[in-house]
């Protein structure tokens, strides 16, 4: 874990694996082909290799597919200290644009803010990978809600 982040604790000891499942379950992120390269205590990243199928107009990675990624990173970095009994939700994000998301690889970080009993807030950042260098693509503030007494579960 990187020394500048803030150290939380989770509430759940299965906290890792229970990521891991619920991400697994997102038909969303296989679609797009994102994947989970990392998850800690408050922290999440997911990367994806852009793809034509993904684009916009100019070439570029479609600012809707960024805002997936980013969204999905910073909510399981919140769910990361969620208790047992819960599951997350987004109930608001923001998200800046700050360059073309062009690269060979992109990757959307999320990093919890403040974790609370029923409102977390997140902020992500969202990076082009190209010949060893990053460019900041996006920036997103989230505001996440713990479901209580509602399990991280497929829809019945």
């Amino acid at each position: 874990m990187d020394a500048s982040r803030p150290a939380f604790v989770p509430a759940f000891a299965a906290w890792r694996e229970r990521i891991e499942a619920s991400f697994a379950r997102q038909g969303a992120m296989a679609t797009i082909g994102a994947r989970l390269d990392a998850v800690d205590p408050g922290y999440c990243a997911i990367g994806l290799v852009p793809s034509p199928a993904l684009s916009q107009q100019h070439g570029y990675l479609h600012a809707g597919v960024v805002a997936m990624i980013v969204d999905s990173a910073g909510g399981y970095a919140g769910f990361t200290l969620f208790p047992a009994d819960a599951s997350v939700l987004t109930v608001e994000f923001k998200i800046n644009l700050l360059a073309p998301a062009a690269g060979d690889r992109v990757v959307a970080e999320g990093f919890v803010v403040k974790s609370g009993r029923t409102l977390t807030i997140t902020r992500g950042e969202v990076h082009a990978e190209r010949g060893g260098r990053r460019t900041l693509c996006a920036t997103m503030q989230q505001t996440l809600m713990t479901m209580h007494g509602k399990a991280d579960a497929p829809a019945v």
